[in-house]
């Protein structure tokens, strides 16, 4: 329209105009790009504090579930040692009253293969011993004394027994049976059993002077040197014995003795006679044994 002068400052505020729009364009994407920014910091943040808090809540957990498992195994230990001991201690029980029924090689080979093989020791000494008038003084006891008075002299004749090697086979009312040599060792038996017996004797004889019972008896003694055939009998209350002419011999010497006195056999006779004075007796009668040669064995 030849506005030239005009149309400049209109050209020129049009390019003012356009760059300002394309400025506030560019400013508006600077600006969504930084919020954008920002916000994509923040989620990336969030997700820190989160996996943190996560990784803290499993670490806890896990501390927890190890402080319990911890917790848990030292308890199974604890009882198991616990239960471990008490097993021991059982065996160890079980063991001391099974050496207290059997001898300790017989115990041994019960426990191996749960069997006793009966085995014929070709030398043994068995003694025998009762009390003179228990029968008829047992009658004025009360169960709990006449127990008790028992116990007084047959706890002691076990000490003794143990003391000289020797093994308790069984008691049967007021009598008492022994025997030595069945561990097959070079020990002498029959010396040792004689010695056991004067043992028994003189407790017996201080008994009498002593208060430890109201009950006093003299004690007969009998002892006798042969071959026995040793087993266990039963399967529940199983019980230890022997067998042979030479407990039957021996039970005829305790009864052929005299209250206060050891009576012996010929056989032991002549295993003992070095070691002890002994006084014979000639040869006497014995219930289907016909005579026998017998000897006090002096104090």
């Amino acid at each position: 329209s030849g506005k030239i002068e005009q149309a400049l400052d209109r050209y020129k505020a049009h390019i003012i105009y356009r760059d300002s729009i394309i400025n506030l364009e560019r400013v508006e994407k600077m600006n969504s790009y930084e919020i954008a920014q920002k916000e994509s910091q923040q989620i990336i943040f969030e997700q820190k504090r989160k996996n943190q808090r996560i990784v803290l809540w499993s670490t806890i957990g896990v501390l927890a579930l190890i402080l319990l498992l911890a917790f848990s195994l030292f308890k199974q230990i604890k009882f198991v040692k616990k239960a471990n001991h008490v097993i021991a201690e059982e065996k160890d029980r079980s063991d001391k009253l099974l050496l207290n029924i059997l001898p300790e090689e017989t115990a041994q080979e019960l426990k191996d293969s749960g069997s006793v093989v009966a085995k014929k020791y070709p030398s043994v000494t068995v003694l025998f011993s009762d009390f003179k008038g228990f029968t008829s003084y047992a009658e004025n006891l009360s169960p709990e004394q006449l127990v008790e008075t028992i116990d007084h002299y047959f706890s002691a004749f076990d000490l003794i027994m143990e003391r000289h090697g020797l093994e308790k086979i069984k008691t049967i009312g007021d009598a008492y049976m022994a025997v030595g040599g069945l561990s097959f060792d070079s020990v002498n038996q029959a010396k040792e059993m004689v010695l056991a017996a004067q043992e028994m004797n003189d407790f017996v004889t201080q008994t009498k002077l002593d208060d430890a019972t109201t009950a006093a008896f003299d004690i007969r003694i009998g002892i006798n040197t042969g071959s026995v055939v040793a087993g266990v009998v039963g399967t529940k209350k199983f019980a230890y014995d022997i067998w042979g002419d030479a407990v039957n011999i021996a039970s005829r010497m305790e009864s052929n003795s005299e209250p206060g006195r050891i009576n012996i056999s010929e056989n032991t006779y002549q295993l003992v006679s070095k070691d002890f004075d002994c006084e014979y007796r000639g040869e006497l009668p014995v219930k289907n044994r016909g005579q026998m040669k017998m000897y006090f064995v002096n104090s």
